[in-house]
């Protein structure tokens, strides 16, 4: 396998990319060192947002713990449903998530009960955890999207844009590569190269533009939950427009819809209406207080 990956329009040529690394001789995956890392930098930004607040901060490692454990948990499990003809025949091959497989909504919906259950168990507003953690699961999507990079995976259809990422065709999974890809392949040296949409590079610097607004719009909330349902919009909002890019969009079994589109909507247009149906019965009973 060839392990260059380029970025031609914008002069950028990486000659040796691996998808792991050696750490006392063992093998260890870029995927897992990159999601271990968005991990911890989300802990670390939900506990700053804590701490500004007057919040426990040991609340969200104790939260982070249970949330990374069942939002894996999700993230897989979400996967394997609707990829599930990858799996049928190899059931073991379930548990093997060193070479990507994680649905990021899965493990989003996992994240979200787990904060419900820890909530009641604490005693504790699970509106104002949401409104915390928010950050941290936010700015971890957008450094665990990297694990894509390295794995050659999670890309768009075919583009010559400026952002437009070059691959080795026999370093990616035959199923994600289209037609138009194949049409357009590039010969260099003998070796096959498709030139493709970087999604997860597009997701990515999205996460980061929803996590600066989150800290913009926290100082103008109105009701507990509110900052954890603009992410839920924002993210909506981008997550829509980039899954129609990906060439392995995951389906609704016997409907062939992208799931994680319809997914990106409903959250995007149920976070957006609740928002503004509470903002205006703040509103007007602050109205009504003041007459």
């Amino acid at each position: 396998m060839h392990e260059t990956i380029d970025f031609p329009n914008l002069g950028i040529h990486l000659k040796n990319v691996g998808k792991t690394i050696s750490v006392f001789h063992f093998d260890v995956a870029y995927y897992g060192v990159i999601i271990g890392l968005g991990i911890l930098a989300g802990l670390l930004i939900a506990m700053h947002v804590a701490k500004k607040t007057g919040q426990n901060q040991e609340d969200y490692i104790d939260l982070a713990i249970y949330g990374v454990i069942f939002g894996i948990i999700g993230a897989r499990v979400y996967y394997v449903v609707f990829s599930w003809d990858m799996y049928k025949n190899d059931l073991l091959s379930i548990f093997n998530i060193r070479q990507g497989g994680l649905a990021i909504y899965g493990g989003v919906i996992a994240a979200v009960i787990t904060v419900f259950v820890f909530a009641k168990r604490r005693h504790l507003a699970a509106g104002i955890l949401l409104d915390t953690a928010c950050h941290g699961l936010v700015l971890g999507q957008a450094i665990g999207r990297w694990g894509n990079f390295f794995n050659r995976e999670a890309f768009g259809k075919y583009t010559n844009s400026l952002f437009a990422m070059r691959l080795p065709l026999d370093a990616v999974r035959i199923g994600d590569v289209t037609q138009q890809m194949r049409d357009e392949l590039e010969m260099i040296d003998g070796v096959g190269y498709i030139q493709v949409h970087p999604t997860f590079l597009y997701e990515s610097a999205w996460c980061l533009l929803v996590l600066t607004f989150l800290f913009w719009y926290r100082h103008r909330q109105k009701f507990q939950g509110e900052i954890f349902l603009v992410y839920l919009a924002g993210y909506g909002l981008g997550r829509f427009w980039i899954e129609g890019l990906r060439t392995d969009q995951l389906l609704i079994p016997g409907i062939g819809i992208p799931v994680s589109r319809v997914l990106a909507l409903i959250l995007f247009v149920g976070a957006t209406a609740i928002i503004i149906v509470q903002r205006k019965k703040i509103k007007k009973s602050q109205k009504n207080n003041i007459e």
